[in-house]
């Protein structure tokens, strides 16, 4: 059972604030190319307005606001609202509020699209759906989008050497074969079955970011399953495969899956 699953939801989603650079500096974001997509099957024009989930520090809150969207985005951790507020401050349409989507108060103002990258899991499974679609414009569209780490056919054998490295910190040794990309989920089958949105439907791009074994380090120290050991063994862990990447030539090939699931509201 995943932590957002579980009573510790409000602990964990808290921790990403612990360091705001790291996060700021290494998260990923998915390529141009799938926010154009976005907005294409949304129908969006400059103009248009969304209520973002989550955004972190704004990696996809920006490429949102280039395409001339309105953006309200909602960050439960205030160091990381801080940090979005930052730099997103050049862009007058997008307002960065520090509060939770489920203690966010919209006052009848409704949007165009609710949308979420990499966090609409951390919402309350029985407010994610209903909220969202009581916030959404009559043929508003919900659009959720996840960039999970994946081992493609072709990845490196370190996948599989670096399990050696979670093992001695005491956690889980993982098939790397099990995050085969024709294996990510995705969260359709759950908007479906909320009967609040259409059929949805689901586009998959892959793309890779290549990072130095510091960049690497400092992107897994803001990663959720290394927040979940003891603060001993997350430095221990960070510093052995820091280790591995400068033994394995320095840098780090990682490839990503953006899964970007979209549905309309019912009326």
């Amino acid at each position: 059972m995943q932590p957002w699953e579980t009573g510790q939801r409000d602990a964990f989603r808290g921790r990403f604030g612990e360091d705001p650079d790291a996060y700021d500096r290494t998260r990923p974001v998915a390529p141009g190319a799938v926010f154009d997509d976005i907005v294409r099957r949304a129908g969006l024009q400059p103009g248009s307005t969304i209520v973002e989930i989550g955004p972190g520090t704004g990696q996809a809150t920006r490429p949102l606001a280039e395409r001339g969207l309105r953006v309200v985005a909602l960050e439960v951790d205030p160091r990381l609202a801080a940090r979005a507020g930052q730099n997103l401050a050049g862009f007058p349409d997008v307002s960065v509020i520090a509060t939770s989507f489920e203690a966010w108060e919209p006052d009848d103002v409704t949007f165009d699209v609710v949308f979420a990258c990499n966090s609409f899991h951390w919402v309350a499974p029985d407010i994610r759906f209903l909220k969202a679609a009581a916030v959404l414009n009559p043929h508003g569209h919900l659009v959720v989008v996840s960039t999970p780490v994946v081992v493609p056919d072709d990845a490196d054998h370190f996948w599989w050497d670096v399990q050696d490295e979670w093992a001695s910190v005491g956690a889980e040794r993982v098939d790397p074969a099990t995050k085969h990309p024709n294996l990510v989920d995705d969260v359709g089958s759950a908007v479906a079955a909320s009967g609040l949105f259409e059929e949805p439907t689901v586009t998959r791009v892959p793309f890779d970011i290549a990072l130095t074994a510091e960049e690497y380090a400092t992107n897994l120290s803001t990663q959720s399953g290394v927040k979940e050991l003891a603060p001993e063994r997350q430095a221990e862990l960070v510093q052995r495969i820091r280790r591995r990447i400068e033994a394995h030539g320095g840098t780090l090939t990682v490839h990503h899956l953006a899964v970007v699931t979209l549905a309309i509201r019912k009326t």
